[in-house]
């Protein structure tokens, strides 16, 4: 089914069913999202696959993306936004129509596979174990706890582990790009069936030189406290 789509290119690939909250600040996107409330429409999100940014009038979006739905809004001085969004459906660009003021494009939109059947329970359910063990290994890197529920369905977990997984953003386009839930499922274990044993060799390197240090008599607790309140690794050299 074709679709005229007010586009926000960005240098991040939305997933169906991801969360996205964008600050709106460019006269250009403030025009848009206002646009989009006043009509209740969502506006489309692409990874910008040339240009230097969102606001370049000659970007290049990727050509699939997905749907943002606007859930809530919040008003900011000087006519900007501070808006939360949810992923909808995927769409193909087939044309752009015009890049004043914002992008507009003819996009078709994109259904998933959505059969059920042995081996997608069973993807599903190897890669979900897998990916809980890699939450667990990211929340020991980074010493900040997180609550991750995994929907019930193949498509909506693909989609959440591609949206959830630390990888380039082009890798990340590549998974959402896939029409197949199977094969998004087979992407995502491969990824991580290749990962985890490189985080468990670090997290064991990491493991023994704290103990080393600790044994030596040093306090190490102001470095659990940076990584509580940045929520990320700080190296040990």
């Amino acid at each position: 089914m074709a679709r005229r789509l007010r586009l926000f290119p960005l240098n991040s690939v939305l997933f169906p069913g991801a969360v996205l909250n964008l600050h709106v600040f460019e006269p250009r996107y403030k025009q848009m999202i206002n646009e989009c409330l006043e009509s209740g429409e969502g506006f489309g999100v692409a990874l910008i696959a040339g240009g230097a940014e969102a606001g370049d009038p000659a970007v290049e979006p990727h050509d699939i993306g997905s749907i943002a739905e606007i859930v809530d809004v919040q008003p900011l001085p000087f006519g900007r936004f501070f808006i939360s969004t949810i992923g909808r459906e995927r769409f193909r660009i087939r044309s752009i129509v015009s890049r004043e003021p914002f992008l507009t494009v003819e996009a078709e939109l994109l259904d998933e596979d959505l059969a059920e059947d042995d081996e997608s329970d069973d993807l599903r359910g190897r890669v979900r174990s897998l990916f809980l063990e890699y939450v667990e290994m990211l929340v020991e890197f980074s010493g900040q706890e997180t609550n991750v529920e995994l929907p019930g369905d193949a498509a909506g977990t693909s989609f959440l582990i591609g949206d959830a997984l630390q990888v380039a953003e082009t890798v990340k386009q590549r998974l959402l790009e896939l029409d197949d839930t199977k094969a998004r499922l087979r992407a995502e274990l491969g990824f991580l069936e290749r990962l985890l044993p490189q985080l468990t060799r670090l997290l064991e390197r990491r493991r023994t030189e704290l103990q080393a240090r600790q044994d030596d008599g040093e306090d190490l607790s102001y470095r659990l406290d940076q990584e509580r309140f940045f929520g990320k690794f700080f190296s040990l050299n």
